[in-house]
C-alpha cells in the first residue's frame, strides 16, 4: 500500500512536470524523451546492481510495458485533443479498474473482498465527482466516437499491462527467482520504448509522404530539439519523477498487491495533482474538486485499513 500511495504521488508530480515539458518540446518528443531519459537511469541501475535483462518473468514484463506504457500511452495521447484532458483521464482510470480486476480474477484467480471492492469504487466516485465536467466546467472540445474509442483502450492498456506485470511477478517467484521495482521497472519499460519509437519512426514517413517538400526533414526536426536543449531540463525531472521512480514504485506495489487494489489507489493521480498545480503553477482548485478529493482519500484510507 506504501507503494501504491508513492506511485501515485510521484506520477502526480510527474503530470505536473510533463504539462511543461510538452510546452516546450512538444508532445511526442517530449514522451519520446523521457522513456530514454528512464531507460539510462534504470537501465544503469538493472545492469550494475540488479537483474539487468534476465530472469523468468523479462518476456512478460515486457509485454506489460508492450501494453501499458506503449500502446495504452499512444491511446491516450489520441484521445486527449478529442476528449480533453478531464474526461481523458476520468475514463481511462476509471474504466482501468475493472478491467484489471476481471482480467486478473479470470486469469490468475485473484479474488478481492466485499469491503476491498466497495472501498475502491468509493475511490472512483471521488475522482468521478472531481473529474466530472459540468455546466458550470463544460468540456472545452467536442468529444469524438474515435475519442471514446482511444480512452477506452487507453483503459485497457493501463488495466491488462498491470495484470501482465502481475503475471511476471508470479513467473519469477514460481521459477525460484526475485526482481526488485527497479530491474522490473527497466524490463517493462523497454516495451514501451519499443512501441514508441515505432511509431515515431512511422509517423515521421508517413508526413514526409503526405507534405513531400513542405515538412521538415527528421534532421531538421532533431536540430531543433537540441536548439532546445536547455528547455529539456522538464523531460528530464518529468523522466525522474514518472517514468523512473513512479514506475519502480508502481512495479514494487504490484510486486505483492493485486491490481484491482493498486489500481484505485493510483486513479487519485489527477486529485493529488491538484494541491501540487495550486503550489507549482498557481491554480486555484474548485469546490467539487476539492469534495471529490475528500471522497476519494476516505476511500484510500478505509481501502488500506481493510487490508
Amino acid at each position: 500500500m506504501i507503494a501504491a500511495l508513492l506511485t501515485t504521488l510521484f506520477f502526480s508530480l510527474s503530470s505536473v512536470f510533463a504539462a511543461r515539458s510538452i510546452r516546450h518540446v512538444g508532445a511526442t518528443t517530449a514522451n519520446l524523451g523521457r522513456l530514454l531519459v528512464a531507460v539510462v537511469c534504470l537501465g544503469i541501475f538493472a545492469h550494475v546492481a540488479g537483474g539487468g535483462l534476465g530472469g523468468a518473468g523479462l518476456g512478460w514484463f515486457f509485454l506489460s510495458g508492450v501494453i501499458g506504457m506503449g500502446l495504452g500511452d499512444l491511446a491516450v495521447f489520441a484521445a486527449l485533443p478529442r476528449l480533453g484532458a478531464r474526461l481523458t483521464v476520468l475514463l481511462t482510470q476509471c474504466v482501468a479498474v475493472p478491467v484489471a480486476m476481471a482480467a486478473e480474477g479470470g486469469w490468475m484467480g485473484t479474488r478481492l473482498a466485499g469491503n476491498e471492492v466497495l472501498w475502491a469504487l468509493v475511490i472512483l466516485a471521488g475522482v468521478a465527482v472531481a473529474l466530472m465536467p459540468s455546466r458550470s466546467n463544460p468540456l472545452k472540445v467536442r468529444v469524438t466516437t474515435l475519442g471514446l474509442v482511444m480512452g477506452v483502450l487507453a483503459a485497457v492498456g493501463q488495466g491488462l499491462g498491470a495484470v501482465v506485470s502481475r503475471r511476471a511477478y508470479e513467473v519469477t517467484a514460481a521459477a525460484g527467482e526475485s526482481i526488485d521495482g527497479m530491474t522490473a521497472a527497466y524490463q517493462r519499460i523497454m516495451g514501451g520504448l519499443l512501441v514508441t519509437v515505432l511509431f515515431f519512426v512511422v509517423r515521421e514517413v508517413v508526413w514526409r509522404r503526405e507534405a513531400a517538400g513542405e515538412c521538415r526533414s527528421l534532421s531538421d526536426r532533431l536540430a531543433g530539439v537540441w536548439a532546445k536543449r536547455a528547455e529539456w531540463r522538464w523531460v528530464v525531472v518529468n523522466s525522474l519523477c514518472g517514468a523512473v521512480v513512479g514506475v519502480s514504485c508502481y512495479q514494487w506495489a504490484l510486486a505483492t498487491t493485486p491490481s484491482g487494489i493498486v489500481l484505485p489507489i493510483v486513479a487519485t493521480t489527477p486529485l493529488v495533482i491538484v494541491p501540487l498545480a495550486w503550489w507549482i503553477e498557481g491554480e486555484r482548485p474548485s469546490r467539487r474538486s476539492l469534495l471529490g478529493g475528500v471522497i476519494a482519500v476516505g476511500g484510500v484510507v478505509a481501502l488500506t485499513m481493510a487490508r
